[in-house]
C-alpha cells in the first residue's frame, strides 16, 4: 500500500516534467520560425519582370481565356507547341513563323530562332502588336458582330491575323465574309475566328513597328 501511495505521489512530477518539455520545444519551434525583427516586403512582379515563357508556365495549370490560355491553344493548333517544328513549307517553331514574317520583326536568324523558346515567344508578342496596329480600326468596327455565323471577338482577330496576315482578316471582315482565305491546309479566317473566340488579349499591345528586342 505504502509503494502504491509513493507512484502515485510521484506522478505529479513526471507530468510535471512532460509538460515542460513541450513547452521548451514549442518555444524554440517558434522561434525559429518567428519573423519578429525582420523586414518583410511583398511584391508582385509585373508583366515586363516576368519572362514569357516563365510566365505562360506559371498559368497552364488554369489558363482558361487568359493571354497564357490563348498562346497555348494557339502554340497547340500550329505545332503541337512543338518549338522544334518546321512544317514542309518552311514555316518555323511553336507558332510557325515564315521567314519573311520574321525579317520584318528583325529576326535573321532562324536557326537561332528555332532554338530558342524564349525568342519565339518575343516575336509571337511582336507579330501580334504589329496585327493588332494594322486591324484596330476593324477590331473597334467589328467586335461583337456576327459574320458567317460566328461572332467576332479581338482574340479570333488576331488568332486569323496570325494565320492569313492582317490585309486579309481585314478583306474578310469588311467584305462580311465573302472574300476568304485558306492556308495550304485548307485551314480558314472563319475556322480561326470561331475556335479563338473569347480569350483576353487586352496585354497586346498595338504597335506599328514592333520588333523583337534581341539583347534582352
Amino acid at each position: 500500500m505504502t509503494k502504491n501511495i509513493i507512484k502515485l505521489a510521484a506522478l505529479p512530477s513526471v507530468f510535471g516534467l512532460v509538460a515542460l518539455s513541450f513547452s521548451v520545444k514549442d518555444t524554440a519551434e517558434s522561434t525559429a520560425y518567428s519573423t519578429e525583427g525582420l523586414e518583410l516586403h511583398y511584391t508582385v512582379p509585373s508583366v515586363d519582370e516576368v519572362d514569357h515563357v516563365a510566365l505562360e508556365k506559371k498559368n497552364l495549370a488554369n489558363p482558361g481565356n487568359s493571354f497564357a490560355g490563348f498562346k497555348e491553344a494557339l502554340g497547340f493548333k500550329e505545332s503541337q507547341n512543338d518549338y522544334k517544328r518546321i512544317n514542309q513549307f518552311g514555316y518555323l517553331g511553336r507558332y510557325q513563323f515564315g521567314r519573311s514574317t520574321l525579317l520584318l520583326l528583325g529576326v535573321n536568324d532562324t536557326d537561332e530562332f528555332i532554338n530558342s523558346p524564349v525568342l519565339q515567344e518575343k516575336a509571337f508578342i511582336a507579330n501580334a502588336s504589329r496585327n493588332k496596329w494594322v486591324l484596330r480600326k476593324d477590331i473597334k468596327r467589328f467586335n461583337g458582330k456576327v459574320i458567317n455565323g460566328v461572332r467576332i471577338t479581338e482574340s479570333g482577330i488576331l488568332a486569323a491575323a496570325h494565320l492569313a496576315g492582317p490585309g486579309s482578316v481585314k478583306r474578310y471582315l469588311r467584305s462580311g465574309g465573302v472574300e476568304g482565305f485558306r492556308d495550304a491546309f485548307g485551314t480558314s479566317i472563319k475556322s480561326y475566328l470561331r475556335k479563338f473566340a473569347g480569350y483576353d488579349v487586352s496585354f497586346i499591345q498595338p504597335d506599328k513597328f514592333a520588333k523583337v528586342d534581341l539583347d534582352s
